[in-house]
């Protein structure tokens, strides 16, 4: 079996890496290939990831090359995990919507928009030349922000299927507050990127007892603290939001905290450079323990295992083989009724060769489906600003998302996108 993975030269890439070692009965990797056109970055974590595979005797061979089209040559999966513009976009995307008292981050808000615009075309261009080269292999995605770029691939009819970590995370960080083991849970897992709820914690599977009550009344505080809501927030919603709801439900409250910090983007660069300085160490066999603060926890194990389903490795909980139950970014298809059909959600599916198929989802509280309604025509009018261009479609975007909604705020956002993007913008 032979993985591309477009962006290798990312300091994620050996969180990866030490995925496909520790996992192999799951994906059975015979050649991996990292892609990316920062060469020296790219030396680097190619010569890591042969020593964390030979460390733990893993006979795939791994090579790297800045040709897209080489690497990605007959490949059964490309994963994509890249960042246009690297940590210097992303630190405009996290200060300059402050400006305008909005949110500053780098998925969600005004930074998110800016990403897509960046990023929808980049990526675009990369599935074209995977269609050409390889039309049967399958993209995964992991190039935020995850909802838009995979609504725009499907558009583009090419097989893509979207990953994030989130999920992933609260089913480790639940069975270790429930004494299980991850693979017991089974998450009711409901709405866009960055913008979910869990509406059940279940023991065995889908239709398994469910342990959400249970787990706010003994560890309501722990995971609020977590997810830095109050406590009350929690015990009135009667769900487990993700941390990304603080942003829509503590708006202002961030904002304020955010203006008063330095940037994560910041702190991000300071650690890339610390990680880039590990993985030149000859001696370095293993993933360092900086990299848990990079982000991207558990981005390994939910990949392999989204890889083995589509690859046809994977195996039902239920034991009939038809396929593993994850957490995924796919079209919405009539899962959730009050969303159009071509819309991408992210909710637990059934997976195997053939793709995803949505779990069924039980009727959405006005209050969930309300927010998940107003970000979809947000991510509609973003799609088609990151496709078509023009600086009134960036404006109408803006006015549409729910962190934003007003006029002046939107045309101040939006001269201040254009000014920081125009480099990664043809038609700006």
């Amino acid at each position: 079996m032979k993985l591309a993975v477009v962006g290798g030269g990312s300091t994620y890439t050996p969180e990866l890496i030490d995925g496909f070692a520790r996992l192999r009965d799951t994906l059975p990797v015979g050649e991996l290939v990292l892609i990316d056109p920062a060469a020296e970055r790219l030396g680097l974590i190619g010569a890591l990831a042969r020593r964390i595979f030979a460390r733990q005797g893993h006979p795939a061979t791994v090579t790297t090359t800045g040709s897209l089209a080489a690497g990605v040559e007959g490949a059964d999966a490309v994963l994509l995990q890249l960042r246009v513009g690297g940590q210097t976009a992303r630190l405009g995307d996290e200060t300059w919507p402050l400006e305008c008292g909005c949110l500053g981050q780098e998925t969600t808000g005004a930074g998110g928009l800016a990403k897509a615009l960046r990023t929808v075309p980049v990526v675009l261009d990369i599935a074209e030349q995977v269609r050409r080269t390889n039309p049967d292999a399958w993209i995964i995605d992991f190039t935020n922000p995850v909802g838009i770029v995979t609504r725009a691939l499907l558009r583009a009819g090419h097989k893509a299927v979207g990953l994030c970590n989130v999920a992933i995370g609260l089913q480790r960080r639940f069975a270790a507050l429930l004494g299980l083991a991850p693979a017991d849970l089974h998450l009711d897992h409901v709405g866009l990127n960055h913008l979910t709820w869990e509406l059940g914690v279940r023991r065995g599977g889908p239709a398994g007892e469910d342990l959400l009550p249970g787990l706010l009344a003994a560890h309501g505080e722990a995971v609020a603290a977590e997810l830095r809501l109050p406590h009350s927030v929690l015990d009135r919603l009667g769900v487990v939001p993700s941390y990304y709801l603080r942003y829509f439900y503590a708006h202002d409250e961030v904002v304020r905290e955010l203006g008063a910090k330095p940037s994560r983007a910041a702190e991000v660069a300071a650690m890339e450079r610390e990680l880039l300085a590990l993985y030149a160490d000859p001696a370095l066999d293993e993933k360092p323990a900086l990299l848990a603060r990079r982000g991207g926890a558990f981005y390994s194990e939910a990949a392999v295992g989204l890889a083995a389903a589509l690859l046809g490795n994977g195996a039902g909980r239920d034991g009939t083989g038809a396929g593993s139950v994850q957490v995924v970014n796919t079209l919405n298809n009539g899962t959730l009724p009050f969303l159009p059909d071509d819309a991408v959600v992210e909710v637990q599916a059934r997976i195997d060769r053939a793709g995803p198929v949505p779990l069924a989802v039980p009727r959405l509280d006005p209050l969930f489906a309300g927010l998940i309604g107003h970000v979809t025509a947000y991510e509609d009018l973003a799609l088609d600003a990151a496709l078509r261009g023009g600086r009134e479609r960036v404006f109408r975007a803006l006015l549409a998302h729910p962190l934003v909604g007003q006029f002046d705020r939107a045309e101040g956002l939006t001269d201040r996108l254009l000014a920081h993007n125009k480099e990664y913008l043809p038609w700006a």
